[in-house]
């Protein structure tokens, strides 16, 4: 009986441990492939993140501020390893930042498959009419001028590789403008455009791009909306699923979206908002 004791749990370790590289030889829907996602220490970018390096990428993070990329950047290497999760610095709105981004992941991956534009700000709620011109510019800086330079800057690397995936993460606000939400609902609709006319230009290179427009999701980002008692009761009232959503399930259509399972579609809007009204 103790030399029963005595042995069994090598023996079990040893089988765990066949069993799991036995699972990490399965081949993964991104598996060799390279992304990069602005704004991803947290929220959706977090949850695309994290989706994305399960599935196989090799993965770039980035935020504005150190703190926040070296937090997230200990949760996920510690549990997907050092060598395929990255991070750094990254302001989308300068572009030497941009440009160390693309080049530090060039770098350390080999090159770039998947860029997922995920970075927004809206400083500012009210009437359209009321945004102040430097507010207006800000907004439109972060939501869309970045989008539109980091596609700028990343396609000439995804088309030495063949191809590869841009999703943009619009909202819902972009397909029916939310009240108070003016100019951030704008710069969420331009998104739309962008995709439809970078997914006509860049499809000969085998390059596919697609928008993703979550509805009210529970983030901080959001957390004005949802976390208010009487404003999240209204909110809910448009909501037939009767729920904010959570991030993982955005998350999870942006890395469908980049793998081969999504390889006929490009120039998409895709609403994930528990069924609010999605009628541009």
């Amino acid at each position: 009986m103790n030399c029963v004791h005595k042995f069994s749990r090598p023996i079990v370790t040893s089988f765990g441990i066949q069993i799991k590289k036995m699972f990490s030889n399965i081949a993964k829907p991104l598996g060799g492939k390279v992304a990069i996602i602005t704004a991803s220490t947290d929220g959706i970018g977090f949850a695309a993140a994290k989706q994305l390096v399960s599935d196989g990428a090799s993965i770039m993070i980035s935020s504005r501020k150190k703190n926040n990329v070296e937090i997230a950047l200990e949760q996920l290497q510690k549990e997907y390893g050092i060598n395929k999760v990255k991070g750094l610095v990254c302001h989308v709105s300068k572009k030497e930042d941009r440009n160390n981004l693309i080049q530090e992941t060039i770098k350390i991956f080999g090159g770039i498959d998947i860029l997922v534009s995920n970075a927004a700000t809206n400083p500012t709620s009210g009437s359209v009419l009321d945004c102040d011109e430097e507010i207006w510019d800000k907004i439109f800086d972060v939501n869309v001028k970045s989008a539109f330079m980091l596609t700028k800057e990343v396609a000439p690397h995804l088309i030495s590789r063949g191809g590869g995936s841009i999703v943009y993460v619009s909202s819902i606000a972009g397909v029916n403008p939310m009240p108070m939400l003016g100019a951030y609902s704008v710069s969420k609709t331009a998104l739309l455009g962008l995709t439809k006319v970078v997914a006509m230009d860049l499809a000969e290179n085998n390059i596919r791009v697609n928008c993703v427009a979550p509805g009210i999701v529970k983030t901080k980002f959001a957390s004005s909306l949802t976390e208010n008692e009487s404003l999240s009761e209204h909110l809910l009232q448009g909501i037939p699923i009767r729920r904010f959503g959570r991030p993982e399930e955005i998350g999870s259509i942006i890395s469908f979206l980049c793998s081969p399972s999504s390889s006929f579609i490009t120039g998409e809007v895709i609403v994930a908002s528990g069924g609010m009204t999605s009628r541009l």
